[in-house]
This record gives C-alpha cells, sequence and structure tokens, in this order.
C-alpha cells in the first residue's frame, strides 16, 4: 500500500501500476491479500495442464511434482500435490499446487514452474495438449521438440482401412 486518505487508498500494483481504489468499495467488498499469510504459512500457486489419454495418470502425478521441485522459490514441504480436475472429451485436466513464501515474486514463479513443466514432460516424450488440439496422427510428428524425440523417432503414417468409413 502507498497511501490511505479519508477518500481512498493508493496500491501498487506487482505490474508498478498504482490503483486508487475509493475507501467506499473497499469497506463495502472483500479484499484479497495474497502476502499477509504467505511469509508465515505460504500461498499455494495452482497452475493447470491438460494431457491426452493415452499418457497413464500415474506418469504425469509424478512429473508435475518433479517440475515443482526443479523451481526456484517453491517450498518442499509442504511438498506440490496433484489433483485431477476433470476427465474431458479428449484429455484429462490436471492441478498441480505448490506452495512458496514469496508472493510478490507469483508471475516469475509461475514462469519458472510452467518453462520446468514443459522441459519435464519433453524430455518424458510426452505432449501437453491445449483444449483445441487432438492427437489425430495425420502423419505429422509429435507436438515435442525435436531435441527431445528419440534419435530414430519417424512421423507415424495415416492410414484408413478399408470399411472404415462404410456407410
Amino acid at each position: 500500500m502507498l497511501a490511505k486518505t479519508l477518500i481512498a487508498t493508493h496500491i501498487r500494483t506487482i505490474k508498478n501500476v498504482v490503483v486508487t481504489v475509493p475507501n467506499a468499495i473497499m469497506l463495502g467488498n472483500h479484499m484479497i491479500n495474497y502476502s499477509t499469510e504467505a511469509a508465515e504459512r505460504g500461498l499455494i500457486l495452482p497452475t493447470t495442464v491438460t494431457i491426452g489419454y493415452d499418457v497413464p495418470w500415474r506418469k504425469v502425478h509424478a512429473l508435475l511434482p518433479d517440475a515443482a521441485r526443479d523451481t526456484r522459490l517453491v517450498l518442499p514441504d509442504p511438498a506440490p500435490y496433484v489433483f485431477q480436475l476433470s476427465l474431458d472429451d479428449f484429455y484429462v485436466s490436471y492441478q498441480l499446487n505448490v506452495v512458496t513464501r514469496h508472493a510478490q515474486r507469483k508471475s516469475a514463479i509461475y514462469s519458472d514452474l510452467h518453462q520446468h513443466i514443459q522441459d519435464r514432460f519433453h524430455a518424458a516424450g510426452v505432449e501437453i495438449l491445449s483444449p483445441h488440439y487432438t492427437a489425430l496422427r495425420d502423419g505429422n510428428a509429435l507436438a515435442i521438440p525435436a531435441e527431445h524425440l528419440a534419435a530414430d523417432y519417424t512421423a507415424p503414417a495415416f492410414r484408413v482401412r478399408a470399411g472404415d468409413f462404410s456407410a
């Protein structure tokens, strides 16, 4: 908080923007303070990834905490944990939860965490599917950077068998 007057409270955001909030709004609404308890008890930061049904859930539950342990400013205790949020049409939604005491560094922690998730999943040969991507193998390569593919990898061929589309 920068300043509090009889009329308004001035707050500097994490993006260094000064916001003026009328005190009437402060009194009539709830406010979220991410930093008050963070220093002592920690702040839980959740992030969600969607992974195709072809990947065993146990593998995802192992990879996500490994990525969290690689991330700066994430506490080892309590340990990172994973929830399966939903079973959707083309993928499963997983939520990784990590704890930090550095609420003011939330954006940097998320950035670092997402980089480590990508690295861990790519190294394990697991595609991170977006909600609008389907894993129909039509002859295209896997959606993983080439340096993480096996040296002998070739894209699968697209085949239609006779009778597949019979009326």
